[in-house]
Formats: structure tokens, C-alpha cells, sequence
């Protein structure tokens, strides 16, 4: 029991450091760019989002050491100035010529292509440190603090942004400010950017039912649940109608990560960082129908009509396509199946998969 509680702690400490970070994002802070934000630590924050999965999935009474891998990071803007000194009296794309190589081909970070569960490492800050292959958004992040202790430190007088390819394999690049083209602007990082590309990566590569990527994960969660229209099934091969099956037999069963097949709790903590960064909306969709999977139905019932209330008062609408035609379906017959659910008072209590969840002592 207490080396539960240390577990715990260890969490809650790490969700509470992610927090603190999140408050100091105002309206004007989400908009800046990763270079010059003064208020967020980006590196601190990853840290924490570490931190908290780590301790999900390791069990251990031990938390990742956060100040240790800042080091690390601020390592590497040390190490930078040592090697290449004569880079800071340069010119502006000489310097950045400079940076970019020593980041991709002196220290080998290099982009991975596949977010999936084999490729977790790359979107966990401490991971792509150690192993120096990550995802966009890590890359972005490690750039940008070697860009900032320059500023920092004085040793750069210009300014500069990073530019987030809209590729497959590209890596991100920096820009002199005053050559950014308007095309170039669209792609530049900013705070809020990065902590959404950050978040909705783990989400994505943790979300339990991961076959039929023509879906989307609501949708896919919502066919597990029998609650999407299953006409199309017919088109369907006898494996992915299977892979639903298997997801929802195994989430009834207790186990919450599998290989290849996500990871609800991750995925659980990923909806509740961005709903706590005020994202869209739509997160308060999923985090209901993961929710609706655990057996918190109470909760998820809460979460999916708060969702359709902030829908119905968004001032601005969005074109309604057959995607979320089907997605809203979805939800409609997700909250009559609760409701019938929640009339029995015997399920108003968590089930017996709600209650494992956190308590399950067995990282899979």
C-alpha cells in the first residue's frame, strides 16, 4: 500500500509540474513563437509529461529525474558554443548552417517516421535525448532551447523562427525572420503548436483501438463500443472487425497496454493534458468515449454532454462533412446507451475494469 502511494505521488507531482507550466500560458503566450516565450518552459514541460507516463508504466518508487535531463539539455547549448565559437560571428545562415549541423549530423538527431508503439521513445523528450531519434515536435523543442540560451547568452543579435516541414521526413529548419516568406509563416512553430503536436502524438500512439487509420480515433473507439454506423462493414476485412472486438475484450479483461494496440491509460492522461490546455473541443469527446471503455460511465456521460454544450455554443460552426455527420451520430447513440446504463443504479459505481485501472501493479 505505501509503495502505492509513492506511485501515486509521483504522478500527481508530475501532473502538477505540467500544470504550473500550463497557467503561464496567456492568450498572447500561445501565439509566441517557441524562440522567444518567456513564460513556458518547454523543456520542463515535456519533462513532466515524461515523468507522469513513466511512472504509469514503470511502477517504480524511483521518479524520472527531470532536473538531470534539463541538464542534459542545457548540455547541449554548452557543447554547441565550444565546438562551433566562431559560428557566432558569422553570417545569420552561416550560424544556423552551423547549428543544423551539429544537431543532425555531429550529435545523429534524426526524425523518425512512424509514431507507433515500437516508436514511443521518439515522442518522449528524456527518450529522444538518450537515443537522439525523435519525433517533429521533439526535434522543434530540442532546437528551440539551444536557439533561446544563444539569445540568452547574448551571443546572437537577430531573430530567428522555426519553420515545422509539412513532410514526412523533413526536419525542422530555422529561418532568419526577415526572409520568412508568407508561405514559410504558416509553418512556424509557436507554444501552443508545439505543446498540441506534443500531446496529440502520444495521444494518437497510445489510443487503444489503433487499426483502420481511415477512421478516426473517435470513430474507431465508438465502433468498438457498437455505437457507429456499421453499414460499411461489409468492406471490411475479417482482421479489423477483429482488432474492435479484441480492443474492447481486452480492456474488459484488465489489460490496458498491449503491443501494437495503444495504451488507455497514456492515452487517458494525453486527453486530460489537452483539456487542461483549453484544446479543441473534441478532446472532451474522446476523453468521454475512452472513459465510456473503462466503465466510468458517470463520467463519460458528463464529459460527452459537455461536450455537445460546448458545441451548441461555439459562436463560429464549422462545415459539416460526413466525417463528423458520423462522428455526431456517434455520439448521440454513446449518450442514450449511458443514460439506459445509468437507470440501473448498480452501474452508477465504477465497474470492476473502471476500478484496475490505476491499481493493476502489472505494466501491461
Amino acid at each position: 500500500m505505501q509503495f502505492q502511494y509513492k506511485v501515486t505521488l509521483i504522478r500527481q507531482e508530475a501532473r502538477e509540474g505540467f500544470c504550473s507550466q500550463i497557467k503561464k500560458l496567456s492568450s498572447i503566450r500561445r501565439e509566441t513563437s517557441i524562440i522567444i516565450n518567456g513564460g513556458v518552459d518547454l523543456g520542463k514541460t515535456a519533462l513532466y509529461i515524461a515523468a507522469e507516463d513513466d511512472s504509469l508504466i514503470s511502477h517504480s518508487s524511483v521518479p524520472l529525474p527531470v532536473d538531470a535531463f534539463i541538464s542534459r539539455l542545457d548540455d547541449l547549448s554548452m557543447d554547441y558554443c565550444s565546438r562551433y565559437s566562431s559560428s557566432f560571428g558569422s553570417s545569420p545562415d552561416s550560424f544556423l548552417e552551423s547549428l543544423e549541423r551539429y544537431l543532425y549530423v555531429d550529435k545523429g538527431f534524426r526524425r523518425t517516421n512512424s509514431i507507433s508503439q515500437l516508436e514511443q521513445r521518439a515522442i518522449y523528450l528524456h527518450s529522444v535525448l538518450t537515443h537522439r531519434v525523435g519525433s517533429l515536435s521533439m526535434l522543434s523543442l530540442i532546437y528551440s532551447e539551444i536557439l533561446k540560451m544563444v539569445r540568452m547568452w547574448g551571443l546572437i543579435n537577430f531573430d530567428v523562427e522555426i519553420s515545422s516541414p509539412n513532410d514526412s521526413h523533413g526536419s525542422p529548419r530555422g529561418y532568419i525572420k526577415q526572409k520568412t516568406t508568407e508561405f514559410d509563416q504558416q509553418h512556424i512553430v509557436t507554444t501552443e503548436s508545439l505543446l498540441l503536436k506534443i500531446l496529440r502524438d502520444l495521444k494518437d500512439a497510445f489510443w487503444p483501438f489503433q487499426l483502420d487509420q481511415s477512421k478516426t480515433p473517435f470513430l474507431r473507439a465508438a465502433e468498438a463500443a457498437h455505437c457507429s454506423d456499421r453499414s460499411a462493414d461489409v468492406d471490411k476485412s475479417g482482421m479489423e472487425i477483429a482488432s474492435a472486438k479484441a480492443a474492447r475484450h481486452r480492456l474488459e479483461r484488465g489489460v490496458w497496454t498491449s503491443v501494437r494496440f495503444g495504451d488507455i491509460r497514456r492515452a487517458l492522461s494525453a486527453c486530460e493534458r489537452l483539456i487542461i490546455l483549453e484544446a479543441d473541443s473534441t478532446e472532451l469527446r474522446d476523453y468521454g468515449v475512452l472513459l465510456y471503455h473503462c466503465g466510468f460511465y458517470k463520467e463519460s456521460l458528463q464529459y460527452l454532454k459537455l461536450y455537445q454544450d460546448t458545441e451548441k455554443s461555439t459562436t463560429v460552426k464549422q462545415v459539416s462533412d460526413s466525417v463528423t455527420n458520423l462522428e455526431e451520430d456517434a455520439v448521440e447513440k454513446l449518450i442514450i446507451r449511458l443514460n439506459l446504463i445509468l437507470m440501473e443504479d448498480k452501474w452508477t459505481r465504477p465497474s470492476s475494469i473502471a476500478s484496475s485501472l490505476y491499481n493493476n501493479t502489472d505494466p501491461w
